[in-house]
């Protein structure tokens, strides 16, 4: 139900320039999925994200199945209804938010048992169970239950898990039943080259019409995040879309879209937004900052969305420091237009095929 195209491909890198189609749209490539967890991107407005150039989101199947339901929002007319969401939406399978969320999980080979965070009741998730949910959330493109390797992972650990992932994507695919969702399948192995080739090959071979690269930014070194980006898309197969999962910085995405990476999905957006810190070029700031008290410009120059098109520094450290509820709405505005916009500047650099020219490094102003 997807069609992939790469239009171009820079010279400069791995990068390329693609067009995702999808039965609700299409969506150029490399594209950052702002994350609506609970069927919502937080403080934003569907009208807000079309203004800022989203072409599509991600939804949580964790959080959805268990508030309000999976079944409740099927017999509503979908997640797409639901949520007046009239783009493509991506759902993520669950698996990481079931083994980071809960201390206390059960893994056998049919699935995972573990306790809700709402309410501590007892529930259980299969690869069958999570394309169930997937199913009936109406999601564009759906992921496999997989089992995301801790960190750090020794390497029988990893193979474990591995190999349960590969079990588990076959599982997935054969409960497939919907004719309008596309199944991606994860690619895991941890830190170990070895075991990403090996992952690489299990699940390409089970035919899937994308790949996420998974089990990545959960704690370790920079340097060994790219390392296994760069290894796992040199992998893949060169017409079929490439998923990095929870990445990440503005410097991410632009290190992995050079890496020949196409989609990305992160909270940090939206997140650094409610505590204050805000995407600048090159860099950031914290709006709390005392410092800015009396400061006129707004957040970024440079920037050309609604909040730095209409308020100032001063404006919006009184709004966050007063605990208006409106300072969430223009911070998390101004950030997510910020993604929105770097991942443009990328597209542009490769459709212009010229080096990337723009930086960004995590440090305050």
């Amino acid at each position: 139900m997807i069609k992939f195209e790469v239009l171009k491909k820079h010279s400069h890198s791995s990068a390329r320039l693609g067009i995702l189609e999808t039965p609700r749209g299409k969506i150029d490539t490399p594209c950052f999925m702002p994350v609506g967890t609970q069927a919502t991107v937080k403080a934003l407005t569907r009208e807000n994200l079309e203004s800022i150039g989203a072409q599509i989101i991600l939804g949580n199947t964790y959080h959805l199945y268990l508030r309000p339901g999976h079944d409740l929002i099927q017999s509503l007319g979908g997640l797409h209804k639901f949520m007046n969401w009239t783009h493509p939406i991506l759902t993520d399978s669950g698996g990481y938010q079931v083994f980071s969320m809960n201390k206390l999980t059960k893994v056998t080979e049919e699935g995972v048992k573990f306790k809700s965070h709402i309410d501590g009741s007892s529930h259980f998730i299969s690869p069958e169970k999570a394309v169930e949910i997937q199913e009936a959330l109406g999601a564009d493109i759906i992921m496999a239950f997989d089992e995301p390797t801790p960190y750090p992972a020794d390497l029988a650990t990893t193979q474990k898990s591995l190999s349960l992932t590969t079990r588990w994507a076959k599982r997935c695919k054969d409960a497939l039943q919907s004719k309008n969702q596309s199944l991606f399948g994860i690619i895991q192995g941890g830190m170990h080259p070895n075991l990403r080739k090996e992952s690489s090959e299990q699940i390409i071979e089970l035919d899937f019409p994308g790949y996420a690269i998974g089990g990545l930014s959960v704690g370790e070194e920079k340097h060994l995040m790219n390392d296994m980006t760069e290894l796992t898309s040199s992998l893949l197969p060169e017409l079929k879309p490439r998923y990095l999962m929870g990445v990440g910085t503005p410097e991410d995405l632009l290190t992995c879209s050079s890496m020949g990476v196409d989609m990305f999905d992160c909270v940090m957006p939206t997140r650094n937004a409610r505590n204050g810190y805000l995407f600048i070029t090159g860099g950031k700031i914290n709006i709390r900052n005392s410092q800015y008290h009396n400061d006129p410009k707004p957040i970024d120059s440079n920037c050309s969305c609604y909040t730095c098109k209409n308020y100032s520094r001063a404006y919006l450290r009184h709004l966050i420091m007063a605990g208006e509820i409106l300072a969430m709405h223009l911070l998390t505005l101004h950030n997510s237009y910020f993604y929105q916009n770097w991942m443009k500047n990328i597209r542009i650099a490769i459709e212009e095929d010229v080096p990337f020219s723009f930086s960004w490094q995590e440090t305050d102003e």
